[in-house]
């Protein structure tokens, strides 16, 4: 028997939205010179959430300016131990809000509220609490025995994690004294604006953190100004090849973490059900918006057709609904844009002969939604073996030789993540040396820390975030 679940909706009471947010230039909430604005929606139903100001380049040129100033006579000047107590600071302000933060990373990302609560939040605290313990200690992270900020650093975040990669990006740049201009992602900006807050909150000095909020233009903006030091920028492939090509030729340094393709390979000897759990937490995590998602199944021929029995049967059971609901597991696809790109490379999967599967779910009729999807028959030139997703969608590949399953992982432009299941140590770690991935994972999958550094290779960028290694792209 299968019972029902019933309904379990965390209270949005916790969140207090304003009606529209300014950007954050130098500690204080102020209007866009142009006074454009843009409206932020709830993916899963559609609603206005707030209005948020569109920044244009006399707003950048204030923020570079306010936080060239607070990085010259403030923050830089500061001891790293002083840095350090704000750092503190800001991350257990975090997690006292982190209830409220939750909710609203749900409602403006349309990510299912369990995750939010139990990932992204207590990560967001990790890292703040991480960097601000490596404030003091810089001369000892094999960085030389004096490493300097570089100045200003302008970082440009994508909207599949809004708070969590703000923190990967602010936590190194402050605690290594750096001041920042960030701008986050037009679908998703709410997060960070509280963020804003909580900077005020914690006394931060006015300058050291400013937040812009727009579109393209605005990050395109931000990253060519003259008076920035250091470009951070997590998303697309094509939007990163252009900022490469921005900063080619200047003396700003770069960091890229780009798409991914990655690949989940089961040897025919892994715990079969412990490589299911993996196989749905690798792609159906925050419906497959992940860059390092397991979106490639590569699965040894004489268990494929066990796994595959055992994979429908686990997806059959997740539920797809209101993120806010703590039983969800599927929520909202985050904009009507990427709902498109899902349908149109899924449509393109079946019309090059992959067969496809779903369960049985039941979509709400307002919203972004998309079923779970399964892609079985998949050659490596179907295109949803080769193009990222960047939804809930999985393609199945087999292969008879672990040699085989390396060749095939590999053939790929990408090279974020991988993942390896399998009982034996020697196999685990002949696959993992061999895997051209910036992240190999094994008999587990998309499990973050803090003190571990994370980034790609090829198409999916250069340089690392994370760990003491995330500390290197912002000394000189």
């Amino acid at each position: 028997m299968i019972f029902e679940y019933a309904p379990a909706p965390e209270s949005r009471s916790v969140v207090t939205l304003r009606e529209s947010y300014g950007l954050f230039i130098d500690g204080e909430f102020a209007p866009a010179a142009s006074g454009e604005n843009l409206t932020s929606l709830n993916p899963a139903d559609e609603t206005k959430l707030a209005q948020v100001a569109v920044a244009g380049p006399e707003d950048v040129e204030r923020a570079v300016a306010a936080a060239r100033r607070a990085q010259e006579t403030v923050w830089g000047r500061m001891s790293g131990a002083e840095r350090g107590k704000y750092l503190f600071r800001i991350a257990r302000i975090v997690q006292e809000r982190s209830r409220e933060l939750a909710v609203l990373e749900s409602l403006d990302n349309g990510k299912p509220i369990k995750e939010t609560r139990d990932v992204d939040l207590p990560l967001v605290a990790a890292h703040f609490f991480y960097y601000a313990g490596w404030a003091d200690k810089l001369a000892h992270a094999g960085l030389g025995p004096d490493p300097k900020p570089l100045g200003v650093a302008a970082q440009v975040i994508p909207w599949n994690f809004p708070l969590l990669m703000l923190a990967w990006k602010i936590a190194p740049a402050l605690a290594t004294g750096n001041t920042v201009v960030l701008k986050p992602a037009e679908t998703t900006p709410l997060t960070a604006l509280v963020f804003a807050e909580i900077c005020q909150e914690a006394d931060l000095p006015p300058g050291v953190v400013n937040i812009l909020t727009g579109a393209g233009d605005t990050g395109r903006a931000l990253v060519e100004h003259p008076g920035v030091d250091k470009v951070a920028f997590t998303g697309s492939t094509e939007v990163g090849r252009q900022i490469a090509r921005s900063v080619a030729g200047t003396d700003k340094r770069l960091t890229l973490e780009l798409g991914g393709k990655g690949a989940n390979i089961v040897y025919e000897d892994a715990a079969i059900d412990q490589a299911v759990e993996g196989i749905v937490s690798g792609i159906f995590f925050n419906q497959g918006h992940v860059c390092c998602a397991g979106s490639r199944l590569l699965v040894q021929e004489s268990v494929a057709d066990e796994v595959l029995t055992r994979l429908k049967e686990r997806v059959a059971r997740l539920r797809l609904g209101d993120p806010l609901d703590k039983n969800t597991d599927i929520g909202a696809i985050n904009s009507a844009a990427q709902l498109e790109r899902i349908r149109e490379l899924t449509e393109a999967g079946e019309a090059e002969g992959a067969q496809r599967w779903s369960p049985a779910c039941d979509i709400p009729e307002s919203g972004y939604w998309f079923a779970p999807t399964i892609f079985t028959g998949v050659s490596q030139a179907h295109r949803v073996a080769r193009e990222e997703i960047f939804g809930p969608v999985l393609s199945v590949l087999t292969f008879r030789t672990p040699d085989e399953a390396v060749v095939k992982a590999n053939n790929t432009p990408y090279g974020l993540s991988a993942g390896v299941w399998t009982e034996k140590g020697s196999r685990m770690l002949w696959t993992a040396e061999r895997l051209r991935a910036g992240v190999v994972w094994s008999n587990t999958f998309n499990k973050f820390d803090p003190t571990s550094p994370f980034g790609g290779y090829k198409e999916s960028g250069y340089g690392r975030e994370g760990g003491r290694h995330g500390l290197e792209a912002y000394v000189g």
